[in-house]
């Protein structure tokens, strides 16, 4: 029997997947960016890694500002797309992150958006951390941008409809026993029935810090938002690491 796709699988490679998100704000993304690249002074001879990169439109950026950049995604469908884009200094690659990809390879790995926390197990995310950890040259960092999982469980929205390219969706939210933030999303399109689940594990800052002792790795700066500003616990809208080897 072939194995059953996972969540991140099926709906990532799904075409309404990017009409409920397609509007998201790139100005937003391209200022976290600008942000970023200045902080971290990264230079026009270092190597990025993209990963979980979607359509890649954060991998484009960055090589428009100069950068060497490889971007992964496990979606076939979203690689597809982004190939298009490719030049001598921009790949695309279909990847799973819980795989090793290359070895000390990378001057800086950028994990942007929540594109973490998918996974069933402990393991999985943890495999997932060292096989980043394995791709990064010595001295090199890593960066993870995920939600402020305090701020989403105390200010969840647990029921909206969003109209989009005239599909409603029917979103709820909720905290599931094990500790995973779901989203369930159902609609109607051509009289047909959809419903797809997002599964994003809570991730607190001592599961991150486990992590990254695992593989080596160590926090240098904790960030809250994209204007860098430091993490707080109860209020920041993010939590964004930076990692070093």
């Amino acid at each position: 029997m072939p194995k059953r796709k996972e969540w991140f699988g099926e709906w990532f490679d799904s075409p309404y997947y990017h009409v409920l998100y397609g509007h998201r704000d790139a100005n937003e993304a391209q200022f976290f960016i600008d942000n970023l690249t200045s902080h971290l002074n990264i230079q026009s001879q270092d190597h990025i890694m993209d990963l979980a990169c979607g359509k890649g439109r954060h991998s484009i950026y960055l090589n428009k500002k100069g950068y060497d950049v490889v971007g992964l995604d496990l979606s076939e469908q979203n690689i597809d797309h982004a190939k298009q884009f490719e030049n001598s200094r921009l790949k695309f690659r279909v990847h799973d992150m819980r795989e090793p990809y290359a070895e000390d390879k990378f001057d800086y790995v950028l994990n942007l958006f929540t594109s973490f926390g998918y996974f069933e197990t402990k393991q999985e995310h943890e495999d997932a951390i060292c096989a980043v950890a394995h791709a990064l040259k010595p001295g090199g960092k890593f960066l993870v941008d995920f939600l402020n999982p305090y701020t989403v469980i105390n200010h969840l929205v647990e029921e909206e409809v969003k109209i989009i390219e005239g599909i409603e969706f029917h979103i709820t939210r909720d905290i599931s026993d094990d500790g995973y933030i779901l989203k369930d999303i159902r609609f109607e399109d051509k009289s047909e029935q959809h419903h797809f689940q997002e599964r994003v594990k809570a991730l607190r800052r001592a599961d991150f810090l486990d992590y990254f002792d695992t593989a080596g790795l160590t926090v240098a700066e904790l960030f809250g938002d994209y204007n860098l500003n430091p993490y707080v616990a109860e209020r920041s809208e993010r939590m964004i690491f930076i990692v070093t080897t």
